[in-house]
C-alpha cells in the first residue's frame, strides 16, 4: 500500500491540490510532500522528506508537541487542530506563519501515517483585508462622486442597478428597474442621442464603449438632471450580451458650463458690436472730409448756376473738385478695406470630413450640444483646398444658428444632418447642413446674408454675411435652399485640391 503513496500518479494528484500537504509516519518524520508544501516551507521535496515535524514548530510551542502527538496517536481520527484557531509554523527562513491544520490518519503496510493539510491563514486574511479595503475605497469613491452602477443583461432584458442609480431614475426600492423604465426617464430630446450611442456600443465591429451625456427626469420629484453615463459592452461569439456601466449626476457642471457659455456669447456679441462700431467710425472718419468738400464744391456750383452772371470756369472748377474728392473718398475706402483684410489667405489640403467633426466638437463644447447629429459623410473624399479656420468658423456658425433656432421653437426632436457630396462635373465638394427647426420665413430669405440684418434679439447680423465672405474667399459659394419645407437647409461648396 505504501508503494501507492510514492506512485507518480499519486504524486501528480497531490501536486494538483492547492493546499500544502505533508505525509508523516508514526515517528513524526516527513514521508511525502506536494508542491504547495515545498513552496510554503521553502524546501525542496528531497530536503523535506526525512525531516521531523518538530522542525516546523516554533521553539516556544515544542514542549507541548510531544504531549499532543502522543494523545493523537493513541486515538487517531480525522480532525482540525486548535479548535478553529490558527496554529503557527516555521518556514526555512524561521519566519512564523499562521495556518489552519487538518489531520487525517492513513493505515498502510501495518503502519500508521498522518496526512497533514495546511492552509496559510495569514495570506487568506491579507486577501480578505485587501478585498475589504478595496470595497471600502470603492464605496467612498462612489459616495464622494455620487456614482451609480448598473449591469444590463442584454440577452434577458434584465437591468440590475444600485441604490444611487435607482435614486436618480426615481425607482423605489420595491420597484423593478427595467430597461423600459430606464428609457422612459430619458428626456425626449435626448432619446435619439441615446439610441445612436447604444446602437454603436452593441455593434460587434466597434469598441463596445457606451458614453453619453443625457437629461433624465425623475418621476418622483419631477427634477430634470444631466447624467453622464459610461459603460462597456461585453460580447460573446460576436453578440452583445451585457452592458456594465456607471452613472453620475453632472447637473452642476452643466449649469456652470451654460453660465460660462452665456458669458462667452455675451462677450462675443459685445466684441462684434465694438468691431462694428469702430469699423463704422473709421469709415465715417475717412468719408467725412471728402464729403464735406464735395458738399462745399456743389454749393459753389449751384450758386454760380443760380446767379445771373453764369461763370462757366467757376462751375467747372467746382465740379472738378467734386470728382477729385469723390475719387479720394473711394481710394481711402479701398485702403481701409485692404487694411482690414490685410494678409493673403493661407490655404492647405484639408480632409473635409475631419474639419466637420472638429467643428461639431467645438460647437458642443461651446454649449450647443442639445441636438442629435446625423452624419452622411462621403468616404474616401478627395482633399479640398481651403483655409481650415475659415471653413471651421463657417460650420460652427451654421450649427450654432441651427441649434438656436430649434431652441427658440422648443423643437422636441432637435437634429442636425450634415451631408457631404462630390460634384464631379464642377470638381467641387458640397456640404449641406439641415436642421429640424421652424425654417426661415420666405419674406426674409433674400435678406439673411445682408450685413446687419438679424432676427435675433441680441444678434448684430454679421454671422451669415461673414460666413459667405469666408467661403467665397476660398473659391466656393454659400447659399440657403429657399424651397425647404421642414427646417432650414444651407449649402456651401469648396474646390478640390486637384
Amino acid at each position: 500500500m505504501i508503494d501507492s503513496f510514492t506512485d507518480p500518479s499519486f504524486q501528480t494528484l497531490l501536486n494538483a491540490v492547492s493546499d500544502a500537504i505533508l505525509l508523516i509516519d508514526d515517528s513524526g518524520r516527513v514521508v511525502l510532500t506536494n508542491s504547495a508544501a515545498q513552496h510554503l516551507f521553502g524546501y525542496t521535496d528531497h530536503e523535506l522528506c526525512g525531516l521531523e515535524v518538530e522542525e516546523f514548530i516554533p521553539f516556544h510551542y515544542r514542549e507541548h508537541y510531544q504531549r499532543y502527538r502522543e494523545a493523537y496517536l493513541s486515538k487517531p481520527h480525522k480532525r482540525a487542530m486548535a479548535n478553529g484557531r490558527a496554529l503557527t509554523i516555521l518556514n526555512r527562513d524561521k519566519q512564523e506563519l499562521k495556518v489552519d491544520l487538518r489531520l487525517s490518519p492513513l493505515a498502510a503496510l501495518g503502519r500508521l501515517y498522518i496526512l497533514i493539510t495546511l492552509n496559510v491563514t495569514d495570506r487568506r486574511h491579507q486577501a480578505e483585508v485587501a478585498l475589504q479595503v478595496s470595497e471600502e475605497r470603492l464605496w467612498l469613491a462612489k459616495q464622494a462622486s455620487g456614482l451609480g452602477v448598473f449591469d444590463f443583461d442584454l440577452e434577458y432584458n434584465v437591468m440590475h442597478s444600485d441604490e444611487r442609480m435607482r435614486e436618480l431614475w426615481g425607482c423605489r426600492s420595491d420597484e423593478e428597474m427595467t430597461y423600459e423604465r430606464y428609457l422612459c426617464a430619458i428626456h425626449a430630446k435626448d432619446r435619439a442621442t441615446h439610441q445612436a450611442a447604444f446602437d454603436k456600443a452593441i455593434d460587434p465591429a466597434g469598441d463596445g464603449i457606451y458614453q453619453i451625456e443625457i437629461r433624465v427626469t425623475n418621476p418622483l420629484d419631477e427634477i430634470e438632471r444631466w447624467i453622464l453615463i459610461i459603460g462597456q459592452v461585453h460580447f460573446e461569439i460576436g453578440r452583445a450580451i451585457r452592458l456594465v456601466g456607471l452613472v453620475q449626476d453632472i447637473s452642476k457642471r452643466k449649469m456652470l458650463e451654460k453660465e460660462l457659455q452665456m458669458q462667452r456669447a455675451e462677450t462675443e456679441v459685445l466684441f462684434k458690436q465694438q468691431i462694428a462700431i469702430h469699423t463704422a467710425s473709421a469709415i465715417a472718419h475717412e468719408l467725412n472730409q471728402p464729403l464735406t468738400a464735395i458738399s462745399a464744391y456743389s454749393e459753389v456750383a449751384l450758386r454760380a448756376m443760380e446767379s445771373g452772371a453764369f461763370n462757366t470756369n467757376e462751375v467747372k472748377r467746382a465740379l472738378e473738385g467734386c470728382v477729385k474728392q469723390s475719387q479720394h473718398a473711394g481710394h481711402r475706402l479701398h485702403e481701409l478695406v485692404d487694411f482690414l483684410q490685410k494678409g493673403e489667405i493661407v490655404t492647405e489640403k484639408l480632409n473635409l470630413n475631419e474639419v466637420i467633426m472638429d467643428a461639431l466638437r467645438i460647437a458642443r463644447n461651446d454649449g450647443y450640444s442639445d441636438f442629435h447629429q446625423v452624419l452622411q459623410l462621403e468616404p474616401n473624399l478627395p482633399a479640398v483646398l481651403a483655409n481650415r479656420l475659415h471653413i471651421q468658423k463657417t460650420l460652427v456658425n451654421l450649427v450654432r444658428n441651427a441649434v438656436e433656432s430649434m431652441r427658440t421653437a422648443n423643437v422636441s426632436l432637435s437634429a442636425i444632418t450634415i451631408t457631404v457630396k462630390t460634384l464631379k462635373e464642377k470638381n467641387l465638394a458640397m456640404v449641406s447642413i439641415v436642421d429640424t427647426g421652424p425654417g426661415i420665413d420666405q419674406e426674409i430669405v433674400r435678406y439673411i446674408f445682408d450685413p446687419f440684418f438679424t432676427t435675433k434679439p441680441t444678434g448684430i447680423g454679421m454671422g451669415l454675411s461673414i460666413s459667405r465672405a469666408l467661403i467665397e474667399a476660398n473659391g466656393g459659394q454659400l447659399w440657403v435652399d429657399p424651397d425647404t419645407k421642414n427646417g432650414t437647409k444651407f449649402h456651401f461648396t469648396l474646390p478640390f485640391a486637384s
